[in-house]
């Protein structure tokens, strides 16, 4: 059977479902050949000088990484010109980045993480880019950081790339996640996976065991019942996993099953939470629960979190469905 393309994937869906717009398919296109260029960039290391940090600080006040600062790039130049977007916003940028007046305005709002994980980049580990395609309103020809503000739900499509010992491309448009390969000698993404499904029930766990002493009580107790294993309430064993690389943490949940959580802490609550929910949080969400997963605050859906800020941070506890439920109703309890 021949290989899948990310362009026939897209023609085909748009053609069968008639759910994919001729601009939505542009834009998704135009990402991943932007993500292409940063596997690039990542995969030459120090050989291409962008190892290290850049000597600048981002909006939250973290060191950015001559990769950050790349990527960002690449996302941005790569998308200006093609006339599917009215707006993009950055993790790596204050305010939305209006296009050019020489160009062409489309229908779209692109907002995005362009190398999630970047403090892992120097010691070769896996790093990310995470993306999330909203609607610009209607009549809106000049979008401001408000007509970002949508919840979760109304995203159109979302989606990561791993740059790791392969680079991939998990894409969902709201039916259903599908896994891409980057084939370097073709230099084009393949289908390699349909339909990704993440398991209900998991014997793993991805978490900062370094905050246990900040947590909150649902969450200590929660984690305290996996690491007792079978001779505690839960009645078998569990096993840690923790890259500190989002997408890398997420995707071997999108693969076996497990829970990623960061959830609020004693240092996080004046924020919020440690990650960001445009960037991180809700197009994550909307792949885990495509995937038949779950993903909560703890206290609610996240896709069902109202933004008020463009850089709102939230707690984020996600994966498999019924260890998901079971941490949110641990802190159900505990509101009682």
């Amino acid at each position: 059977m021949k290989p899948v393309s990310l362009t026939r994937f897209l023609i085909e869906e748009q053609r069968d479902k008639g759910q994919i717009p001729p601009d939505l398919r542009l834009l998704i296109e135009v990402v991943a050949r932007a993500c292409k260029a940063i596997s690039l960039a990542v995969g030459k290391g120090a050989l291409g000088g962008v190892l290290g940090n850049a000597g600048s600080t981002n909006v939250q006040g973290e060191a950015q990484k001559k990769l950050d600062v790349l990527s960002n790039e690449i996302l941005l130049d790569a998308n200006e010109w093609g006339g599917h977007l009215a707006a993009l916003a950055s993790e790596e940028m204050d305010d939305p980045h209006l296009i050019p007046h020489r160009y062409p305005k489309g229908n779209y709002l692109l907002v995005f993480d362009p190398l999630d994980g970047s403090s892992n980049i120097d010691v070769n580990i896996s790093v990310g880019t995470i993306f999330s395609v909203l609607r610009c309103p209607d009549g809106v020809t000049e979008p401001n950081a408000g007509h970002f503000l949508q919840p979760g739900t109304e995203q159109v499509a979302a989606g990561y790339t791993v740059y790791g010992p392969s680079t991939l491309l998990v894409l969902t448009l709201g039916d259903g996640v599908h896994q891409f390969t980057l084939d370097r000698e073709l230099g084009s993404f393949v289908l390699t996976q349909r339909d990704l499904r993440i398991p209900e029930d998991t014997s793993e766990f991805a978490i900062n065991m370094s905050n246990q002493r900040h947590w909150e009580t649902p969450v200590q107790r929660y984690v305290q019942e996996m690491v007792a294993g079978r001779e505690g309430p839960r009645g078998r064993d569990f096993n840690m996993r923790w890259v500190a690389s989002m997408v890398a943490d997420v995707h071997r949940i999108m693969t076996r099953g497990g829970i990623f959580m960061y959830p609020l802490d004693a240092k996080t609550v004046e924020q919020g939470g440690k990650l960001r929910l445009m960037y991180e949080a809700n197009p994550m969400s909307l792949l885990v629960e495509q995937a038949g997963g779950a993903a909560s605050t703890g206290r609610q859906r996240i896709l069902e979190v109202t933004p008020n800020a463009l850089h709102q941070r939230v707690p984020v506890i996600m994966g498999s469905r019924h260890e998901v439920e079971l941490v949110a109703s641990y802190h159900a309890e505990a509101a009682r």
